[in-house]
């Protein structure tokens, strides 16, 4: 069974509980790396400068304390493997309506491989939060 290292632990506790919640189960059935949870003011300008956000700080759903948007990658990581990061997406939607339907969370996801400009397929963050 696949399991987190530290390094991912340590930026998914940094995460909205439901977050959390779909990642810890999402682990047991695929193998993922989490490489941004929150991100301070420092590393979200860098992003924006870098042209991997579109939004300054404070404006990321990354940007909260806990964040409400986390990025997440198929282990092992081939960035040009588009299929790889659709599968992911495809067992992330199936276990977080899963656990939404239990009660185990409330939220709903919204992911960054859908948007039309700039596709971001490691994020997820919480919709209309």
């Amino acid at each position: 069974m696949p399991k987190f290292s530290n390094a991912s632990k340590q930026r998914l506790a940094t995460c909205h509980e439901d977050i959390r919640t779909v990642c810890n189960e999402l682990i047991k059935y695929i193998d993922f790396s989490v490489i941004c949870g929150h991100r301070g003011k420092a590393d979200q300008d860098k992003a924006f400068k870098e042209g991997k956000s579109k939004l300054q700080f404070p404006k990321s759903a990354h940007n909260p304390i806990p964040s409400r948007a986390v990025d997440i990658t198929p282990y092992p990581l081939d960035w040009n493997d588009i299929g790889a990061f659709k599968e992911l997406h495809g067992a992330f939607v199936v276990v977080a309506q899963k656990l939404k339907e239990e009660g185990k969370i409330k939220s709903e996801f919204v992911w960054g491989g859908n948007w039309k400009k700039l596709k971001d397929y490691p994020h997820y963050e919480l919709k209309g939060v």
